[in-house]
């Protein structure tokens, strides 16, 4: 394996308040304060929010997905349409991700050996194999600033000796993943790509400290802690956050992938996480359901029908400053596509700020305090 250094943007922590992290990344796109929460655009666009508004509210990295972005419309495709940044109409720093969890997802007809995972598209049937050096090839030609190595991810409930072997596995796919990126000259069609090593282990203590062993010795720019939040219970989780993000370097940013919910987003950062996506925010918000400071609020309920409150009443999104829960209930019931759009807007607000806040109580060193204030509204 070459002993190249892989490229890498600036990191620097500012001030630690527990485990609590507030720091700055520099990429050739702009700099990102962390923590950080990323919206995701699975698809190349975060569902009914237009870039500049995303840019208006807050957001410093978006996200897209190469499983789904390879199979449609094809990599090579957004490629000849300027790269994945002219894609998506967004300036900023975007992710990708390996495709390896949407792969591992489709686990009743995949088939899994030590070259990658062979699956069948959900969209037409056809047969594909994702192997570390194709996700390397899918994010080279979609262009992002920050990219996955192809992981494995078992299930919740996976037995110990399946877990092992992924951890087994996944060190071995990172290598290739790494000596592919090298080989590329680590970059894409749009620039320079820092690539991330996914940590896997379950919530077995021993197998996360081989898998961070394994991963450190591979020297990744950053750390992704992997192959949580997949129906595991919550304290458990937590748990294996924190024994997790302890064990990793301190100058290295830290993502935990897949947790997007108010609690969830405060708990991981008291654990020292810097990064971290969800499809959640948007995705509940086309249920009709709205992030609020006392918990979430589901605007089907016949309650608000008649209502002229705001969904918060110190809030600056679109729908707040503008409409009544009562006009927001009525779009939503009626499937109008502004309720979609105003209710998405909203909770990427609320997280936003959340986030925001506690980067201010890190910095201020009241974390801990500003996390109580928070819960006690919510209950």
């Amino acid at each position: 394996m070459s002993a190249a250094r892989l490229p890498a943007f600036p990191f620097q922590v500012e001030a630690v308040d527990g485990a609590a992290r507030a720091g700055s990344l520099h990429t050739p796109r702009g700099r990102v304060q962390t923590p950080c929460f990323m919206p995701v655009g699975t698809k190349g666009t975060v569902k009914a929010m237009p870039p500049a508004r995303l840019r208006a509210i807050g957001a410093g990295i978006i996200l897209a997905n190469t499983y789904h972005l390879a199979l449609r419309p094809g990599s090579e495709t957004v490629a000849a349409l300027g790269g994945l940044h002219r894609f998506m109409g967004w300036d900023g720093p975007i992710l990708t991700d390996s495709g390896g969890f949407q792969v591992f997802s489709l686990k009743d007809t995949a088939v899994i050996d030590e070259e990658g995972v062979t699956f069948r598209s959900i969209y037409d049937g056809s047969k594909h194999t994702f192997t570390p050096e194709r996700a390397m090839a899918e994010q080279r030609l979609l262009g992002a600033d920050f990219i996955m190595c192809f992981d494995e991810c078992p299930p919740a409930g996976a037995s110990r000796d399946a877990v092992a072997a992924a951890v087994r596995r996944t060190e071995a796919w990172a290598a290739r993943c790494r000596e592919a990126h090298i080989e590329a000259g680590g970059a894409g069609t749009d620039g320079p790509q820092m690539l991330f090593g996914i940590v896997q282990g379950g919530v077995h203590e021993d197998l996360r400290r081989a898998s961070v062993e394994g991963l450190v010795a591979l020297d990744f720019p950053g750390y992704a802690i992997g192959g949580l939040s997949v129906g595991e219970e919550r304290g458990a989780t937590l748990e294996t956050t924190e024994f997790t993000a302890a064990l990793l370097p301190r100058d290295r940013p830290r993502y935990f992938m897949g947790i997007g919910d108010p609690a969830g987003l405060l708990d991981a950062i008291e654990r020292g996480i810097d990064l971290f996506d969800c499809v959640l925010p948007t995705r509940i918000a086309r249920m009709g359901t709205a992030f609020t400071a006392e918990g979430r609020l589901n605007l089907r309920n016949a309650e608000h029908a008649r209502s002229t409150a705001p969904l918060e009443p110190d809030c600056p999104c679109l729908a707040c400053t503008s409409f009544t829960r009562g006009a927001l209930r009525h779009f939503v019931m009626q499937k109008e596509i502004l309720g979609l759009q105003l209710l998405s807007d909203h909770n990427l607000v609320h997280l936003f700020r959340l986030v925001e806040g506690a980067r201010r109580a890190i910095l201020e060193g009241r974390f801990g305090s500003y996390k109580r204030t928070r819960e006690a509204q919510s209950r």
